[in-house]
């Protein structure tokens, strides 16, 4: 019995998370996965985009420092036809002046923009409230037993 409306469940939402770091992909995997989404991942450029034009997933979390077509190559490439509509988080490592920062969030679907090191509770609240959904411990109350 799931709750339509505000804080839908995470059940079938597919997070993509599009990092060339196996330690930043492999805590964003587990964030993601605790707050109860499905994770896929790629760890360049390339492979990002050909999953994510396969997958449609419903977020992406993309580093803008990427080998085998960088993260802006990326953003770019999904400002168009069915993807333009997914939306992302743009992560980096790179200190990132303000102007270029307010430069990323200008594209439409650019909702959020962090830089490292990723803050898992900040990760998490990002996620629920771009996709609506409800955290796990939020959603399902301790009534089970």
């Amino acid at each position: 019995m799931s709750q339509e409306g505000e804080g839908a469940s995470t059940a079938g939402k597919v997070v993509m998370v599009v990092d060339d770091d196996d330690s930043v992909r492999e805590l964003l995997e587990f964030v993601i996965r605790k707050e109860g989404f499905r994770v896929e991942t790629a760890s360049d450029g390339a492979e990002g985009l050909r999953k994510i034009q396969a997958l449609m997933p419903d977020l992406i979390v993309l580093d803008l420092m990427l080998p085998r077509y960088g993260g802006f190559d990326v953003l770019r490439q999904l400002q168009g036809g069915e993807t333009s509509r997914i939306p992302i988080i743009i992560i980096t490592g790179r200190y990132t002046d303000r102007t270029t920062a307010e430069m990323i969030r200008q594209e439409s679907n650019v909702l959020d923009f962090m830089e490292k090191p990723i803050k898992p509770p900040v990760m998490a609240m990002a996620l629920h409230k771009i996709l609506k959904t409800k955290p796990p411990e939020l959603g399902s109350g301790s009534s089970q037993g």
